[in-house]
């Protein structure tokens, strides 16, 4: 059921494995360390690019005054990649247990994860035969689907493009219309000045682009309107018509099927929430509740003993309060200051003529302190409430080997003293 929220808070598809050990592992892989240590990886292996040969880790671009960039040597940047295509291989395989063998085929993303992982492991394979020295890299060119197959943010971005492309596309049919009007009224033009703007018919798709941004306006114009004035009629309707009309046009189309597609996500969002939150309540009610446990309920801590008297339960408020936990760590950082002081001041000393005296004493005080206040708390909390906090255990087992070695100490050496 816990499971079952958290999908629906992070809008996430309920469909994956639901058996106790495949719920450890979901919750472990959706976990902020986890996802922190993908993110990490992503990021590293996209960084490479700027160290990886041809290094751009300049002071200047200037070419006058740039020393040679540093190269790493074959290998290092190598070793990093595996490094990330081991996570990457990790992931992938966590990501197509936990949705089970059905879902995996119905999953696009995850496929193409698997084929990009493997087409960049074969290549990285090939830059290792050839001792980094092959010309072309194809695995630099795959390494944003990593990225963008771990945003959802830019897969839906993705989607939306898809969805608009149609349209788009009738968009350009009518822009080429537009171009050929002119290429075949100006196919017999051979001045070299129209040739520059109009040599073939790429050029000429490119020039008539840009004359939409009116960068190159009028010297696109000029060579055909110097051969004959009623070009200009066609320049000017192209002009007005694309700025006013076309470009508007493809501006409106993107918004409208952007519009579209926002909305079926944010629709499909809720649905995956509302289903999530559906699914932990058909568990919960399924269950029996007894008297003696409760489903709703989490983890308990054992209740802190009750005293009768009043100075009693004002110490057990004084060393239960979190306070008292607060001023354990100030103690616990003061003997780590104090202990750094003293190996600084005794750096440059020989063995021989330190003299231990006062750190075996700072050491005898905060060990009897930890000891104290391990025994401040049990009388506070009770044993059974002090050790259910993990904290604690960890602490009093610390205490309890610091004192066992304390007394080890003074059982071979004696008490401190001064020349101890």
């Amino acid at each position: 059921a816990i499971v079952f929220i958290e999908d629906a808070i992070q809008y996430r598809s309920i469909n994956h494995r639901v058996d106790s050990k495949s719920l450890w592992l979901y919750r472990w892989y959706y976990s902020r360390t986890c996802q922190w240590i993908l993110s990490l990886t992503i990021t590293v292996i996209l960084a490479l690019a700027f160290i990886e040969e041809p290094s751009s880790l300049t002071i200047t671009s200037d070419v006058r005054y740039r020393l040679p960039a540093w190269n790493p040597p074959c290998g290092l940047t190598e070793s990093i990649e595996l490094l990330c295509f081991l996570v990457f291989v990790v992931d992938v395989s966590v990501k197509s247990y936990l949705i089970g063998w059905k879902e995996f085929w119905k999953n696009k993303w995850l496929m193409a994860y698997i084929l990009t992982l493997i087409v960049s492991l074969a290549d990285w394979i090939v830059s290792l035969s050839f001792f980094c020295k092959e010309s072309v890299r194809i695995r630099r060119i795959l390494r944003p689907f990593f990225l963008l197959q771990n945003s959802s943010m830019m897969k839906k971005t993705l989607k939306s493009i898809n969805s608009t492309l149609p349209e788009m596309a009738r968009w350009v049919i009518a822009q080429k219309t537009s171009f050929h009007l002119l290429q075949d009224g100006c196919d017999n033009q051979q001045d070299k000045e129209w040739v520059v703007y109009f040599r073939n018919l790429p050029d000429s798709l490119t020039s008539l682009l840009v004359l939409l941004t009116t960068a190159n306006n009028p010297d696109v114009m000029i060579p055909a309107y110097s051969k004959n004035r009623a070009y200009s009629i066609f320049f000017i309707l192209f002009t007005v018509l694309g700025n006013l009309f076309l470009m508007n046009l493809l501006t409106a189309i993107i918004y409208n099927q952007f519009r579209g597609y926002l909305l079926k996500s944010v629709q499909s969002s809720l649905f995956r929430r509302r289903l999530g939150i559906r699914a932990a309540f058909e568990v919960l009610s399924s269950l029996k509740e007894t008297p003696a446990t409760n489903p709703l309920c989490s983890f308990q801590h054992p209740p802190s003993p009750e005293y009768q008297s009043h100075f009693m339960q004002k110490v057990q408020f004084a060393f239960g309060h979190r306070y008292f936990g607060y001023l354990g760590n100030v103690v616990a950082l003061a003997n780590i200051i104090s202990i750094c002081v003293v190996l600084v001041m005794d750096a440059d000393k020989q063995p021989s003529e330190r003299d231990d005296f006062f750190l075996g004493a700072i050491n005898c005080f905060f060990i009897l302190y930890y000891l104290l206040e391990m025994l401040l708390k049990i009388l506070a909390m009770g044993l059974k409430r002090y050790l259910s906090y993990p904290s604690n255990r960890f602490d009093g087992l610390l205490t309890v080997i610091l004192l066992i070695l304390e007394i080890a100490t003074f059982a071979v050496y004696g008490f401190p003293h001064p020349g101890w």
